[in-house]
């Protein structure tokens, strides 16, 4: 409990250099005595680029910074080298951070919504914004849930078993590729995640019915996230529960069929499309359709997920059959009745 405590403690003060600079740059705004005019050049181009300083921040405080602690982590230095406490401590932060890439997906979002809505530039609706902002915050406490209970309640503790496959296949390359394999990606696809979250508050057009229809989108797609992650967590729980108690890998379930799962091979991933595509859908009724660029990446990097996970499905041999003929008669994302019923031994 102890460590799980400073893990989580470490983690939420991670983005403090960027949240410390913006603070910065909004007091210096404020307290300007003719708005810009009298401002840093910094401050001027901060002010200016609300688009690129979330960038910039981003590509420094999450992208450099997790990728370095990760070089040092791999390294032998820390074991032959005497360290003072103050080094020691700022170490242990480090290692922390390596983790935290991940787990971090479910707060960015929270982060920029939030940040686009204070910047000086914004310029919005106020019942579209705090309705956007809300939805964020559900879905971030969502999948921040998810993410604990799957975790038996512990932060970054467990490294995510893709990207130490991805470290076994680069082998000595991988501390240049790690970059653009995992950190680099996690900015484009967040950032453009973002953009609609970005013209919501640089566009101040009244409520309209479409609105509306993003709002229940995104609700829905929290739900059906929400419900196919409790189902799978369920049936994991449940099949190593009979496992503790003697049975072996025959008796226990291999193939989670039930519920949403009865009628799609990940209706977890299906639910988090539909949730960022209803984010989308706020900005395409304002006239910036172009920012389906975002969705649309998510949609392509959780198809690439799903093959990854449907093949490590299939490498185990206990539920490869069960799990080939899950392949042929159910939906891969869009929830669907099955061809035939499926059955098993």
């Amino acid at each position: 409990m102890g460590n799980n405590v400073k893990n989580a403690i470490i983690a939420f003060l991670a983005p403090l250099p960027s949240i410390l600079f913006y603070l910065s740059f909004l007091n210096h705004y404020h307290h300007s005595p003719t708005t810009t005019t009298h401002l840093p050049s910094l401050w001027k181009w901060c002010y200016h680029h609300p688009l690129l300083l979330a960038n910039v921040l981003f590509f420094f405080n999450v992208n450099v910074l997790f990728w370095i602690v990760a070089l040092l982590q791999s390294s032998h230095w820390v074991r032959h080298t005497q360290l003072s406490v103050i080094i020691t401590l700022l170490f242990f932060y480090l290692l922390v951070l390596v983790q935290m890439i991940d787990p971090y997906w479910t707060l960015i979002p929270v982060m920029l919504v939030h940040y686009y809505a204070s910047h000086p530039l914004a310029q919005y609706d106020w019942w579209r914004s705090r309705i956007l902002i809300v939805l964020t915050w559900l879905w971030s406490m969502r999948l921040l849930h998810n993410y604990l209970r799957r975790e038996n309640w512990k932060w970054g503790q467990r490294e995510d078993w893709r990207f130490t496959e991805m470290a076994q296949q680069y082998g000595t390359h991988w501390w240049w590729a790690s970059f653009f394999a995992i950190y680099l990606p996690h900015q484009i696809f967040l950032i453009a995640l973002s953009l609609p979250m970005y013209v919501v508050h640089s566009v101040d057009q009244p409520l309209a019915m479409w609105d509306l229809v993003a709002s229940l989108v995104c609700v829905s797609g929290i739900a059906i996230a929400y419900f196919a992650d409790t189902e799978l967590h369920k049936f994991v729980m449940s099949r190593s529960k009979k496992l503790r108690e003697g049975g072996d890998e025959a008796v226990a379930p291999p193939v989670l069929e039930s519920g949403l799962w009865y009628y799609s091979r990940h209706p977890n991933y299906f639910g988090e499309q539909v949730w960022w595509w209803g984010v989308f859908v706020f900005a395409w009724s304002m006239g910036h359709g172009w920012t389906f660029v975002g969705a649309l990446s998510n949609s392509m990097c959780l198809a690439y997920v799903t093959k990854l996970v449907e093949e490590r499905m299939l490498r185990q041999g206990y539920r490869a059959e069960a799990y080939t003929l899950y392949q042929r008669t159910t939906s891969v994302w869009v929830p669907w009745f099955k061809s035939h019923h499926l059955k098993t031994n």
